[in-house]
């Protein structure tokens, strides 16, 4: 107790000391503008930042000394989570300060810098929020004791994110002159990253792939459990490093660090190569800590693999993929879960062909994402229980954050569709203000209600949120009965919905065909 009450007077002491910054934060928001990607001077922008990394090397200080008081497994977790999240916060303030000084020597960017910068910031201050959020069900000190450091630092990045200039839109949606699928031209029987010598893809082809590492269950291959091979990929390397997973169900869980960068997962197929857990917030789990397989690296892509958490309904938050992983792909994938499957947390990511289900909010987090040609599916929860398929993240307007669901299937599973009102089905809630979330040139079947949307509580959110749909088509996607909340809009012009699309909304142009991924870069297939 002795030690307790000796952190809590230094929590206050440092939190006193953070009162001194609040003069420097005025002075971010200074009008003059000396460059093409700030509203502020370089110089300006980049003692900002240096002092933020600070208080976040502070604060992370201060949460570390909690490790000694865990006797909570839940409270256990929490703490861990918050002390990656700093860390993985410190990370994305490192590139923002280097970009911000030396714009065109930064390897660790798409050479959209206004994107890139306010992508890094939006991660760091959504981190925040998630580390607070792990505190949820524990004991009420110590989250009351680092909460104070966590919003300062949340307020110092805000005023970081404010004065990046917002991206102007690529006029050209086109990508590579009418072939939409990007600058690097793909055939059609290719789907191979350009990367892959001829005699590789070959093999690819025939199914007798040849790769970094190969895991297989059956001792075919030099690991026989995925944390291995991950492993042994090098750190912070450009070079792609394929890892071949033979079908199988894997029972582990899968973190992917921040070092581990360009790691490419390729399975046998969708419901061949299984990767499985089960945890969950009933089992003492934090949401974020739930997750089956999770990665941070930059660059990620999987392909043909299916990702799980089979807790079920009754447990919760139970989330099968966790992404923090900037400039992603996940290809021909299944995520299959119940409530909070997909976690799209943070960073640009992009989905393809893939199949996505769950029960409540089961596609959520602050990432910038777009779906394209996936079929996602509401499941059957618990009696009662109302069915959303998004709970977009956006806290502020700021943020460039937001899902785009483009030429999918948004429907049900059959046991749902079978009795039609025993299960509510929605398209999304706002889980924070400035929620965002377009729904565009989709398959909306009749298991979506009426009024399309649902709310989080109350008015929350009904006037910032921004939810769009365009031209979508089915049973469900009928406008007539749609919710009247001034934040959602009917899409009439395609100039709006253009800035949804691959090419706008992540600039997928500038960094999908280095993946080998087909895309359709615009509105038109």
């Amino acid at each position: 107790m002795a030690s307790l009450l000796t952190s809590f007077k230094f929590m206050f002491c440092f939190l006193v000391i953070l009162g001194l910054w609040s003069p420097f934060v005025s002075s971010v928001n200074t009008p003059l503008v000396q460059s093409e990607f700030l509203m502020v001077p370089t110089s300006e922008f980049v003692s900002s930042l240096r002092s933020t990394i600070e208080i976040v090397r502070q604060v992370t200080s201060i949460v570390s000394k909690f490790t000694n008081f865990l006797g909570d497994f839940r409270l256990s977790n929490a703490i861990s989570d918050c002390l990656d999240l700093l860390d993985l916060s410190a990370d994305e303030l490192d590139w923002t300060l280097s970009a911000s000084q030396k714009p065109l020597g930064n390897s660790n960017n798409t050479s959209k810098l206004s994107s890139d910068l306010r992508t890094w910031l939006s991660g760091a201050l959504f981190n925040q929020d998630t580390c607070i959020e792990g505190f949820e069900g524990t004991n009420g000190i110590v989250k009351s004791l680092v909460s104070g450091g966590l919003n300062q630092i949340s307020s110092l990045v805000t005023d970081l994110l404010r004065n990046v200039h917002p991206i102007p839109h690529d006029s050209n949606s086109k990508g590579n002159g009418g072939n939409k699928e990007g600058r690097k031209l793909i055939s059609p029987r290719e789907e191979y990253p350009s990367w892959l010598k001829y005699k590789d893809r070959k093999l690819l082809q025939a199914n007798g792939i040849q790769a970094d590492a190969v895991v297989a269950q059956d001792g075919t291959g030099k690991f026989s459990n995925i944390n291995d091979a991950i492993a042994a990929a090098p750190e912070s390397s450009a070079k792609r490093f394929v890892i071949y997973i033979k079908k199988g169900v894997y029972r582990e869980y899968v973190e992917i660090s921040k070092k581990k960068w360009n790691i490419m997962l390729i399975g046998d197929g969708i419901d061949a190569t299984i990767i499985s857990g089960n945890r969950s917030f009933i089992d003492g789990w934090t949401t974020y800590r739930s997750a089956t397989f999770a990665v941070k690296g930059q660059g990620f892509i999987a392909r043909d693999i299916t990702f799980e958490n089979t807790a079920g309904p009754q447990k919760h938050q139970a989330v099968a993929f966790r992404s923090d992983s900037d400039l992603s792909v996940l290809h021909r994938c299944a995520v299959r879960g119940y409530q909070d499957t997909l976690y799209a947390h943070s960073m640009r990511q992009f989905y393809k062909e893939c199949i996505i289900t769950g029960t409540i909010d089961f596609i959520f987090g602050d990432a910038t994402v777009v779906f394209q040609s996936c079929q996602i599916f509401a499941r059957k929860g618990l009696p009662n229980q109302k069915n959303t398929i998004t709970a977009q993240g956006r806290k502020t307007s700021d943020e460039p954050t937001g899902f785009s669901i483009q030429f999918s299937n948004i429907s049900a599973e059959p046991d749902v569709l079978a009795a039609p009102n025993s299960t509510e089905t929605y398209l999304g809630r706002p889980w924070k203000l400035y929620s965002r979330t377009v729904i565009m040139q989709s398959f909306i079947s009749e298991a979506i209600k009426g009024q399309g949307w649902l709310e989080w509580n109350g008015n929350f959110a009904l006037s910032s949120l921004y939810y769009g749909e365009y031209l979508n088509y089915g049973a469900g996607a009928g406008l007539g009965s749609r919710v009247k909340w001034p934040g959602f809009h009917a899409i009439n012009d395609s100039a709006v919905a253009n800035n949804f699309t691959v090419a706008q909304f992540i600039l997928g142009n500038s960094w999908l065909p280095l993946t080998g991924v087909k895309y359709t870069a615009g509105l038109t297939a």
